[in-house]
């Protein structure tokens, strides 16, 4: 054997790397092992089956016996499900097909001190970009006044940036988030619901809010809104006010005309971040031409100060069959052109 390195990346790894190009993963710690392996080695059987390669358990170690290239390519997932688990205690099958996306072995996000960025630390869980304009999205969040994103369901642009303003608001870097949508209906008419304004408007935020619970325990959100520290409000409801150390979303944007979208970036005040979120393919405005998402960016994406990010199909971090589904409709919408 020619080489016996500790991993830089995590200190309960060690790498063994023998002639005939065969890798051993070595944990320290069986806790750990068994977490990476899963109940009957059940997240290792599905690591082999999508990457298409040989891995063995042996012992204390994860034995791998492929190309060179693939083994690196191995080691960098089975890196990944590590830190997964080390900061959620759990792996699911998701993570698994994330660990193999081959943007998982680009250099990570680091500041002056060496610290991963890209890794967002909140209360329940550590959430982690899973492709490469996932990461571009988070570094935009943190470095852009303005941001606008695009893309299909699923592709995180609501939970990403609630999360980064999560942290920033436990962190007191801003002193409030606001989370907003336009109230638009799709299919059912506002006025059949039952209960007052806000009963009525509860299920189009529900989205919001279930990011929130997935981030923060379900009674700290509750203070935090009762006190004005987490905002929801219909995009309406915006009009006329200066948000300063603020950090402001808005969701379902494809659903604002040009007008509402440019009365919500113009509420931006001092020390804060405005969030622009939408999929134009469900646009459920009676007319369509009437969004102002796709114009936003065409007049805005110029300025260096404001972020456009595009999600595709590619970028689906939810169930694997949501990002065929959101392929398949938008070649029958290509095709349709």
């Amino acid at each position: 054997m020619k080489n016996f390195a500790k991993s830089k990346i995590n200190p309960d790894l060690k790498y063994v790397y023998s002639e005939n190009n065969a890798l051993s993963i070595v944990f320290q710690s069986n806790d750990l092992l068994l977490g990476v392996l899963g109940e009957f080695n059940n997240n290792l059987k599905e690591l082999e089956k999508i990457t298409n390669t040989s891995i063995y358990s042996r012992g204390n170690s994860i034995l791998l016996k492929n190309t060179h290239e693939k083994n690196e390519l191995i080691k960098n997932a089975i890196q990944f499900l590590v830190d997964q688990f080390l900061n959620n205690g759990t792996i699911e099958r998701k993570d698994i097909e994330s660990s193999i996306n081959k943007f998982m072995i680009d250099e990570k996000i680091t500041n002056k001190h060496g610290n991963v960025e890209y890794i967002i630390k909140t209360p329940k869980k550590s959430v982690i970009p899973r492709s490469e304009k996932q990461k571009n999205y988070i570094r935009a969040l943190k470095e852009s006044d303005i941001i606008i994103s695009a893309g299909p369901a699923g592709t995180g642009k609501t939970f990403l940036a609630v999360a980064v303003a999560l942290t920033m608001l436990l962190d007191k870097k801003i002193e409030r988030i606001i989370l907003s949508r336009p109230a638009v209906e799709a299919g059912e008419r506002l006025g059949f619901l039952p209960g007052d304004m806000r009963e009525k408007v509860d299920p189009y935020l529900r989205p919001l809010y279930d990011s929130l619970y997935d981030l923060l325990d379900f009674e700290k959100i509750q203070k935090k809104i009762e006190v004005g520290d987490i905002e929801i409000a219909p995009l309406a409801f915006m009009r006329g006010r200066t948000l300063k150390n603020s950090f402001a979303i808005l969701d379902e944007a494809q659903n604002a005309s040009d007008t509402q979208i440019k009365m919500f970036l113009t509420r931006i005040g001092e020390n804060s971040k405005i969030v622009i979120n939408g999929d134009p393919s469900q646009i459920d405005l009676p007319n369509k031409t009437m969004s102002g998402l796709n114009r936003s960016k065409k007049l805005l994406g110029h300025l260096k100060e404001i972020s456009v990010v595009d999600f595709d199909y590619t970028d689906v971090v939810r169930h694997p069959l949501v990002s065929k589904i959101v392929k398949a409709y938008s070649e029958k919408n290509s095709d349709n052109d």
